[in-house]
């Protein structure tokens, strides 16, 4: 049994040490008391179905703790899975807390290797290591849904480790042990090659959410009808089926600041298509919100903050921008989302008795029609087509 240490429990964390504690020993930690509390209790922080039943599972070899040293000492394994979020003012990640990280393990556990799963700006753990003066860096980038983050460990698409030594490759076998799937591609790459592969991948999801928004922009323009020219041009093999429902723009957490640091680290780089993406999605949140501020309402709901069913996630949600572009119109907007206790969220009055909501609402706009807006069909605004998150 490998000894493992994770920090960060969030989504990528909390789902990688559950996984891993199958098989190895983890201890697991966070800066948030609150969070750990819950954690010893047994409630899962985030909204995950299969993290919550892990959670009641007796079986598995895991620890929470908020105590830095304690995590810090017992692994061998040291996986950061800490935030990095984009900072528009630097056009980078602000990766501190991975930073932070490694420099305080350093000083209590030098032989250490360190794994990183927070997604990072291309060519950055080159550049970690010559900081920290140390070759035990590793990059694995994490391919996870919103709400199904343990389910896409225990069946990854890929594992993919930045590391072509024999180092390497039992740090993807510590991962292949611990999954559930039978057959799993791996591969061990370049350090940078990997930064580059996270990136690439979300970038190239974010272009396929683009582009179907526009198609679909195109369709409501001219008064077309969107489901028969998606299921027609999905029939082509090379194109699919999947990925394809209308959306009012991508959103969450990594989608928005991955095609961002791409754009960033294409810098010296010819290319048009990137740049594209970003500015795609932009048009489609300001198409999305004059489309309801023609409706003339007095009072626009929102259902639901949260972009995807069984997730409890809206940071940088697309509907925010389209709830900040309604307001510029003078347009009053009530928020039903029952994850938030507080009355208000951003100076937008919080309502979460559904039934008062509906009523009082002249529209309702959701990003996914659920069934407990059938009765109010009416009021509602979705390019929903599908009826599914992708």
């Amino acid at each position: 049994m490998a000894k493992i240490s994770v920090f960060g429990l969030g989504y990528v964390g909390l789902a990688n040490g559950l996984l891993l504690a199958q098989k190895e020993e983890v201890v697991a930690y966070d800066i948030d008391d609150e969070k750990i509390r819950k954690l010893k209790k047994g409630q899962s922080p985030i909204e995950d179905q299969q993290i919550q039943e892990f959670l009641g599972r007796k079986d598995l070899a895991i620890q929470f703790t908020s105590e830095f040293k304690q995590a810090a000492i017992f692994g061998d394994y040291l996986i950061i899975a800490t935030p990095t979020d984009y900072d528009v003012k630097k056009d980078y990640f602000n990766t501190s807390s991975i930073e932070q990280v490694i420099k305080m393990v350093l000083e209590i556990n030098p032989k250490a290797t360190f794994i990183i799963k927070s997604t990072i700006p291309v060519g950055y753990t080159e550049s970690l290591k010559k900081e920290f003066n140390t070759e035990n860096i590793i990059f694995s980038p994490e391919f996870l849904r919103e709400g199904h983050a343990l389910q896409d460990n225990l069946y990854p698409s890929r594992i993919i480790v930045g590391e072509k030594s024999s180092r390497g490759k039992e740090v993807a076998e510590l991962f292949k042990r611990n999954a559930w799937a039978k057959e799993i591609p791996v591969l061990t790459t370049g350090t940078t090659e990997a930064e580059a592969i996270k990136l690439f991948a979300n970038s190239y999801l974010a272009l396929r959410v683009a582009y179907f928004n526009e198609l679909d922009t195109y369709a409501e323009i001219k008064q077309l009808n969107t489901r028969e020219i998606i299921e027609g041009v999905g029939l082509d093999r090379r194109i699919g089926t999947h990925y394809n429902n209308p959306s009012f723009g991508y959103g969450g957490y990594c989608l928005p600041k991955d095609t961002k640091q791409l754009l960033a680290n294409y810098k010296d780089v010819p290319s048009t298509l990137i740049r594209a993406i970003v500015e795609a999605n932009r048009v489609r949140k300001d198409f999305i919100a004059q489309q309801i501020i023609a409706e003339k309402p007095k009072l626009v709901g929102i259902y639901r903050l949260t972009m995807k069913s069984d997730s409890d996630n809206f940071r940088h949600s697309s509907i925010q921008g389209i709830i900040k572009r309604i307001r510029a119109e003078g347009i009053s907007v009530v928020i039903y989302e029952p994850t938030i206790t507080e009355e208000r969220f951003f100076d937008n009055r919080v309502e979460n008795d559904l039934a008062r909501f509906k009523k009082q609402c002249d529209v309702i706009v959701a990003n996914r029609l659920e069934n407990e807006l059938s009765n109010v069909k009416h009021k509602v605004y979705t390019r929903d087509i599908f009826g599914r998150d992708d």
